[in-house]
């Protein structure tokens, strides 16, 4: 047993013992996409340029915020960070960008929801690092410009689709981040476990990475859970006991679902006959936020192939009924 237990402070640098990774050889997952970007990166530092605007998106979780501030240590650079939001008019997107030094990195999350009066003015700091702001009211409005050094856009969101076509078309690299593999996972929950110091069975880190829907913040999330049990129950030490019991009493099974996803899959099958059934009548039915729906519990559960998106609206697949313990009829769904 004891050579399963992993200690896995001495696996790292000092440098490294953070949960937000500094660069990019320190960010695990995402290979595609770090690769790119190592090419993007030298060639903009070789050019003396600063890198073109990037625009990340997908579900909640997989470390588009983390990425940027990883792209900006690359870049040797700094990044400010805000959100859509919090950019309620002109001025406030002319104060973040005033305050940008050359080859800055601005990093907007949840870019999608930034108003459209805010959105038309980014439009020419993106394209021509200038931003034309009018003061005053009425016969006494003037504009002025204001002149930008070169910096790099990079914007997040969860909701594709919601970004307007100007918007994305002013974005030069685009990238799509995508669920965690199970090694992938694995990797991230022994160096979180690295990083709080805590001993870990290689049982558990497996488990754990299996629970973790495919997602880092998830993993990081439990781990925190399970050390609090394991501290109190278990002398400190992450085994495979104390993770199955904090998993399950925190309503976590084998296959990563929690009581949100099954109250979905119920929804659509015992309230709906499986669907076909719409976002707003699926999110009235189990009292959720469309938005909420859309973002946080079907990207994972469309992935693993229990619910499918068509053009009359979400249905449940055989593998939903199997997992509820129901018998499945309707072959044509399939």
């Amino acid at each position: 047993m004891k050579e399963n237990i992993l200690n896995n402070k001495h696996l790292f640098d000092d440098e490294e013992l953070s949960l937000r990774p500094k660069l990019l050889n320190q960010y695990i997952g995402q290979e595609d996409i770090k690769g790119m970007l190592d090419v993007y990166i030298k060639a903009a530092l070789k050019r003396k340029e600063s890198l073109d605007h990037i625009l990340l998106y997908g579900a909640p979780g997989l470390g588009k915020t983390t990425l940027a501030v990883v792209i900006a240590n690359e870049l040797g650079v700094n990044v400010k960070t805000t959100s859509g939001p919090a950019i309620e008019k002109a001025g406030d997107l002319a104060a973040v960008l005033s305050s940008l030094g050359p080859g800055d990195v601005l990093f907007i999350d949840e870019i999608h929801r930034i108003p459209k009066v805010v959105e038309e003015v980014l439009y020419s700091a993106m394209e021509d690092f200038v931003i034309d702001i009018i003061i005053g009211k009425d016969s006494e409005s003037r504009s002025i410009r204001i002149d930008l050094p070169p910096f790099t856009l990079i914007g997040a969101t969860t909701r594709f689709g919601d970004l307007t076509a100007p918007l994305r078309d002013r974005f030069g690299v685009v990238f799509r981040l995508g669920f965690y593999t199970q090694a992938e996972l694995e990797l991230i929950v022994r160096r979180t476990a690295a990083v709080y110091e805590n001993a870990i069975d290689e049982q558990a880190v497996k488990e754990l990475a299996m629970r973790s829907r495919g997602t880092p913040r998830i993993a990081n999330r439990l781990f925190r859970r399970i050390r609090d049990f394991a501290e109190i129950m278990n002398n400190g030490l992450v085994d495979l006991s104390i993770t199955n019991s904090a998993l399950n009493k925190l309503g976590i099974d084998k296959k990563g679902l929690d009581q949100g996803d099954y109250l979905y899959l119920n929804g659509i099958i015992s309230r709906f006959n499986g669907g076909p059934v719409g976002l707003e009548s699926l999110a009235a039915a189990i009292g959720e936020e469309p938005a909420t729906i859309e973002a946080v519990y079907e990207p994972f559960l469309i992935q693993e192939g229990y619910v499918k998106r068509t053009p009359r609206g979400r249905v449940a697949t055989k593998r939903a009924y199997n997992i509820l313990g129901l018998e499945y009829t309707k072959e044509d769904n399939e």
